[in-house]
């Protein structure tokens, strides 16, 4: 997986490309532990990402508990496998999703 990160003022966007499995989780927790401390809001472009699991799950579910005390997060332009996992796990009721 890669992670690009982008900084326009307090707003951190995250752009996923690949995998976000077991393998590749620990690395999007390292990202967002790094930089949640100075984002106001948090955009995860899943445009380019192919498959998220149930460990990439638990780490959207640490940021976006993370971001609930100060500010906002959304997860932008997941493919249809990506939005049916949010579907089928009821994350699609949790998470900003356009």
């Amino acid at each position: 997986m890669e992670i690009i990160e982008n900084w326009d003022g307090r707003t951190l966007t995250l752009g996923l490309t690949g995998r976000l499995d077991t393998s590749t989780a620990p690395e999007l927790e390292v990202a967002l532990t790094k930089n949640l401390s100075r984002a106001d809001k948090l955009i995860l472009d899943f445009e380019k990402l192919e498959y998220l699991s149930s460990a990439g799950l638990r780490v959207l579910l640490f940021a976006q508990r993370a971001m609930n005390d100060k500010g906002s997060m959304i997860i932008r332009k997941p493919n249809e496998l990506v939005a049916e996992v949010f579907h089928i796990t009821g994350f699609d009721q949790a998470l900003t999703i356009e």
